[in-house]
């Protein structure tokens, strides 16, 4: 019986099976496995989580360290000083000028003058007309006007009728005695004139 021939081994043989071997290994090499890409795509949310991370806590690191910097500062710097209203001591509203008008007018005492740089501060006392004569008619409040106030007077200034500044009547308004004056405001609740009231009886 003859014998069958063999497989063919020669160098010609191996050739084909290394040929296989590289072509699994370039499919390999192209196409991940599912495994493998499964891998790689975890790896890629571990380091963007760590990044996150790390970027989101230097933020908070720069957060903390900007509130420890104001709170540093606030400690440092003093509180500026409460402003308190100087243009009365009550709840006084300024009177609104009428529709058409261009000042509102308040008679009024004025007494009490108390010079403060370039300001005087003085005690008024609303009046109410009543046959020539004033009778009080609200709450006393002060006003803190400029030197340079514009002032119409008579008895004032000597019986005769005078445009004066209010720090040229100081020595009158400091005094005890009471000065009728009907005060003028301006729409937004500044004084622009006194004009003394000398037709009424103290």
């Amino acid at each position: 019986m003859a014998d069958r021939p063999g497989p063919v081994t020669g160098p010609d043989g191996g050739l084909e099976e290394r040929l296989a071997d590289l072509a699994e290994s370039g499919r390999r090499r192209a196409v991940p496995p599912a495994a493998e890409r499964i891998r790689a795509r975890g790896e890629q949310r571990v380091r963007r989580r760590r990044a996150a991370l790390a970027s989101g806590g230097a933020l908070l690191v720069a957060a903390v360290a900007l509130g420890g910097l104001s709170l540093v500062r606030t400690a440092r710097d003093p509180e500026p000083p409460a402003v308190h209203p100087t243009a009365t001591a009550s709840r006084f509203v300024p009177p609104a000028p009428a529709p058409g008008e261009e000042y509102a007018e308040e008679l009024a005492h004025v007494y009490g003058a108390v010079v403060r740089g370039d300001t005087v501060r003085v005690t008024v006392e609303p009046l109410r007309a009543v046959r020539g004569t004033a009778t009080p008619a609200g709450e006393a409040h002060t006003l803190t006007l400029p030197r340079g106030t514009p002032v119409e007077a008579r008895r004032l200034s000597g019986g005769e009728p005078a445009d004066v500044r209010l720090d040229e009547l100081l020595d009158r308004l400091t005094g005890d005695r009471k000065w009728a004056f009907v005060i003028d405001y301006d729409g937004e609740g500044r004084v622009h004139s006194l004009r003394e009231a000398y037709w009424l009886a103290d």
